[in-house]
């Protein structure tokens, strides 16, 4: 029993000033960037850009993006462009959401 505590005594002793510090490790490489994710941020914030509330429309067109992945070029119009989800989406009041 004594060989066996002094054996993995000698075990973790060796194996502890094996180690390489942790300063000396490579950082972990950054993870790819996704082809299906989109810049909603971006998007919107040039699509409201001329926009009189741009709060309001930047809230909208950030959850127009969300749901439909997609965010029409330009500051006006082209809504036809993000298909059905993004010009049938309407408010409360059953105007359109979507900037």
């Amino acid at each position: 029993m004594q060989n066996l505590v002094v054996d993995l005594s000698t075990y973790f002793k060796d194996r502890l000033i094996s180690r390489t510090p942790a300063s000396a490790l490579a950082p972990a490489p950054a993870p790819a960037p996704n082809p299906n994710h989109l810049d909603c941020g971006g998007l919107c914030k040039h699509r409201c850009s001329l926009h009189s509330r741009q709060n309001l429309c930047m809230r909208a067109c950030g959850s127009c993006c969300a749901r439909c992945k997609c965010v029409p070029p330009g500051t006006y119009g082209n809504r036809e462009m993000c298909g059905e989800c993004y010009t049938n989406m309407t408010t409360h009041g059953n105007k359109p959401k979507c900037p």
